[in-house]
């Protein structure tokens, strides 16, 4: 077996296109055709916020280094830093997440220049975060009429421009607002929304013509959004040259998807495109005592490793995505990659430091701009295990890949990780582990290994008597660990109940003329799985349909059903659970929409089907909507004999 593994290895290698081995453990595939002036760029915003609490960078070498004369001696040519207005309190208390205002930008620009890095400016027009889910407008703009803050927008850009130019700031991009998703500044509408932008471009031609303009959207895995963005920005003639997209692989769908909605931008506009924000995780492991966005048991689509050689690998895969497989493609920036801890001793030890130089994703004094997240959950780095240098500031293998992409680097394929499992069994059948499982090896192949699992009979009997629930067993196979995750589920009867297999055994009626009415691939909306129903409209009563399904061969006997949703902006509705035997409802079951993660159940507790009856089983929503329309998901339909 071990020399046929090695022979195995050795063909591999001779089929690869690399060049020459190398020092480095890191395997590397070549990225052909990756252009010379290709923006392999890297946020560090929150740099000076770490300095100034006492965190330092070294080089290979072990010796402290600039962290940007690091970044720029290892393939890095653009770095980006996020701007916001006015990150302090009235006590000049920052917000932290970096409190970066321009005078941050200024004093990390010019150091950049220094190591003839360009500089990728990213307005946000706030005080604080802006995202899809919040973009407030700064305090100071409050209450400003669109005229009076697209002037603002204008003369606030071209000030910090200005500022950025007279420091010796080599600008090569500017982003006008940051994942704007329909949302800018305050502003909910495309018609204000496009004035705003119009004023921030104007601005960036002035003072610094020869750079980019970007506009900057997030969440590739809803194309028909991603098309409608497009289709807005040239209906209202904005002048930018950048769509660019967040794309973190753990959230935003596949690469062949990002691909396809990118390449129809570029296709149908002409524009240029690129990936402005992108990580992965080296470890699973919490560095700084504050909760990661990923982890183990995260929720979450998980294709590489978390290790340093499935950061590696996620990044190549990536650049490659944009380079050979996206038309107009032109770069790849990693977020926030040198966000490390400032302190390995404790959370009371590290607080103190986020709180003083804002260090920290947010301080407790950003309370009084964004109370309902930050002022609540404020705290550390969310992504201290996605950078690129361990705690101590010592840098990973992983930060060579940008170089290496250039010629790629043979260095010996091995195992790296035991691929999870996933088993679903039935409480009234024996439970089936596998017999082998998949070792990730350093090139993102998979190759079986037998597996022994940790399981005795009276924990599956255990299992089996417990009812529905889920269980995490561990084993090992080839001198590392492997886990399995167990759902035990009582036998159903419907098909596709997940949607998993994409919908084709459900009906969706659509009575009012929604906007989007079907299965979307997103595993952090989904109860179970990746996939489920999703539902949206922008106008006010455009929400009503039935989603159901014809369950054949079900036998004589007494079930039950049930059926979840949830979703926001809902305002009034009229939403139920229902079973037709024969065409006639013989059971139903009220539900409501709440909130975003809030499942709510309806459960039809028993009916009777006689044998040779037709059953139909579904779910009607009706919503009113609340300000601009509603959305929802919808899963897990479960369809279960009572006795």
């Amino acid at each position: 077996m071990k020399g046929k593994r090695i022979a195995l290895l050795l063909a591999l290698l001779l089929l690869l296109p690399l060049t020459a081995l190398a020092e480095s453990g890191l395997y590397v595939r070549k990225v052909d055709n990756l252009p010379e002036d290709f923006i392999f760029g890297m946020d560090v915003s929150s740099l000076i916020a770490e300095e100034n609490s006492g965190v330092k960078y070294y080089d290979f070498d072990g010796q402290e280094q600039d962290l940007l004369k690091i970044l720029a001696d290892h393939g890095i040519n653009h770095i980006r830093v996020r701007v916001w207005n006015h990150p302090f309190d009235t006590q000049g208390r920052g917000y932290g997440g970096g409190n970066c205002d321009i005078d941050t930008a200024v004093a990390i620009g010019q150091r950049a220049a220094k190591y003839g890095l360009k500089l990728i400016v990213d307005f946000h027009y706030s005080d604080f975060w802006a995202d899809p889910g919040k973009q407030m407008a700064p305090l100071a703009w409050k209450g400003m009429e669109i005229e009076e803050k697209t002037e603002a927008v204008y003369q606030y850009t071209r000030d910090c421009l200005t500022k950025l130019r007279d420091a010796g700031v080599d600008v090569g991009m500017v982003q006008v607002g940051n994942e704007t998703n329909g949302r800018l500044c305050g502003e909910k509408t495309w018609f204000n929304i496009q004035y705003l932008m119009h004023a921030g471009a104007q601005a960036i031609r002035e003072i610094y013509p020869d750079a980019l303009v970007a506009l900057h959207f997030a969440n590739p895995e809803n194309a028909e959004s991603y098309a409608t963005y497009a289709k807005k920005m040239d209906y209202y003639e904005m002048d930018y040259d950048v769509f660019a997209t967040s794309y973190y692989p753990y959230w935003h769908g596949s690469l062949e998807n990002l691909s396809q909605v990118l390449t129809q931008i570029a296709d149908t506009y002409g524009k240029k495109v690129m990936v402005m924000e992108t990580s992965w995780a080296y470890t699973a492991e919490d560095t700084d005592f504050s909760g990661n966005t990923i982890g183990e048991g995260s929720a979450v689509v998980k294709n590489y490793p978390y290790s340093v050689q499935g950061q590696a690998n996620c990044l190549r895969d990536i650049t490659d995505t944009i380079v050979n497989r996206t038309k107009n493609g032109i770069g790849v920036v990693y977020w926030e990659g040198a966000w490390i801890t400032v302190g390995a001793s404790s959370w009371e030890e590290n607080h103190q430091l986020w709180e003083e130089y804002g260090s920290g994703w947010a301080s407790s004094y950003a309370s009084v701009y964004d109370p309902a997240d930050a002022g609540k959950y404020y705290g550390g780095s969310a992504v201290d295990n996605q950078a690129f240098f361990d705690p101590q500031g010592h840098p990973l293998e992983s930060l060579k890949v940008f170089s290496m992409m250039r010629d790629g680097n043979a260095a010996d394929i091995q195992p790296d990780e035991i691929e999870d499992v996933t088993v679903i069994c039935d409480l009234n059948a024996p439970l089936e582990l596998p017999d082998t499982v998949n070792a990730i090896l350093t090139d993102n192949s998979r190759q079986a290994v037998p597996v022994v699992w940790n399981l005795t009979p009276e924990q599956d009997a255990q299992m089996h008597a417990g009812g529905v629930n889920q269980y995490s067993i561990t084993g090992e196979a080839g001198g590392m660990e492997a886990r399995c995750q167990v759902s035990m589920v009582e036998y159903n009867y419907m098909r596709d109940y997940s949607f998993e297999e994409g919908g084709e055994a459900w009906t969706f009626t659509d009575l009012k003329k929604a906007d989007e009415l079907n299965v979307e691939d997103k595993k952090t909306d989904s109860l179970t799985g990746t996939k489920h129903a999703h539902f949206w409209s922008a106008k006010k009563d455009s929400v009503e349909f039935t989603l159901e399904q014809k369950v054949n061969d079900l036998p004589e006997g007494a079930f039950k059903f049930s059926i979840s949703i949830m979703g926001g902006d809902a305002g009034d509705t009229d939403i139920y659970a229902y079973v037709k035997v024969n065409g006639e409802t013989v059971g139903t079951a009220p539900m409501k929409i709440t909130s975003y993660g809030n499942w709510d159940t309806g459960l039809i507790p028993e009916f009777f089907h006689p044998a040779g009856a037709g059953v139909t089983v579904g779910i009607y929503v009706k919503c009113q909507g609340a300000g601009n329309g509603a959305w929802g998901k919808i899963d897990d339909a479960l369809l279960n004999s009572v006795r």
